[in-house]
């Protein structure tokens, strides 16, 4: 079941110009192992955890090193299964997050789905209903 999807999108150029102009923001906003990537990748990181944040319905207690996004070796992204990210999935009770990110022509775009993926199957199953 889905419990909320979000989409951000940010301006690269302007994302690039806010962190010249703070320095101290890219060590707020990204874990160390995501602030030496290169602007277009922190851009769409960004959008990310703010689409995360609006398919959670809220920041609630999460931080953003709490949302740290990995990618496999196929390269597709996703968030890093952190405390905080698991207490907030849990308070919602979600325990799946999808995510798709994307930058091109000076625009990086994130699309976030969180899922009940557990709590469906669970319901699906027949003793669920009381059933034997």
């Amino acid at each position: 079941m889905i419990v909320g999807i979000g989409v951000d999108t940010v301006d690269i150029p302007r994302f690039a110009a806010h962190l010249e102009r703070t320095p101290a923001l890219k060590s707020r906003l990204f874990t160390p192992a995501e602030s030496g990537l290169v602007v277009a990748s922190l851009a769409a990181r960004f959008a990310a955890k703010e689409a995360l944040m609006k398919a959670l319905g809220g920041q609630g207690s999460l931080r953003w090193h709490d949302m740290e996004i990995v990618r496999d070796p196929e390269r597709a992204p996703s968030f890093i299964r952190t405390p905080g990210l698991l207490r907030e999935l849990a308070a919602r009770s979600a325990d799946t997050v999808h995510l798709s990110l994307t930058h091109d022509a000076g625009v990086a775009t994130a699309f976030v789905v969180v899922e009940a993926v557990e709590l469906r199957a669970a319901a699906d199953r027949p003793e669920a209903d009381g059933a034997q």
